[in-house]
């Protein structure tokens, strides 16, 4: 399935800028939410094809949110990706396991993002 709609879950104005900019170049529109109540009305009002996940969050965490989207059936297929500045080992696998389809650190390397997008698209 062609990723064109994507949603970014992040706290930080300064990397929602920079990931929205970085793939409105590549053609996709982009929403954004600040935390995961927000995340859940862009949800409900459009289903993304691609997420893009911080972990850092207030409230409900990255790892967390993950798995509540993960888990529901209405979203399961959806595809995220874990963004974020916790680059150990051991924070990758649990993202995996809350139901992450990758895992980038921040700063995010826009080569190394386009790359994990175009793995998704691969048929």
């Amino acid at each position: 399935m062609p990723i064109h709609n994507v949603l970014i879950v992040d706290d930080s104005k300064t990397e929602l800028m920079y990931l929205t900019g970085l793939l409105q170049k590549s053609g996709m529109s982009v929403r954004t939410a600040e935390n995961a109540e927000d995340a859940f009305k862009r949800l409900e009002e459009q289903k993304p094809d691609l997420i893009l996940m911080d972990v850092v969050m207030p409230g409900q965490n990255g790892f967390q949110l993950t798995r509540s989207i993960s888990r529901n059936p209405a979203y399961a297929d959806v595809p995220i990706i874990m963004c974020t500045s916790k680059n150990q080992e051991t924070d990758r696998v649990w993202g995996l396991r809350q139901g992450a389809r990758d895992y980038i650190t921040k700063p995010v390397d826009a080569a190394e993002l386009k790359a994990k997008i175009n793995a998704l698209n691969a048929p």
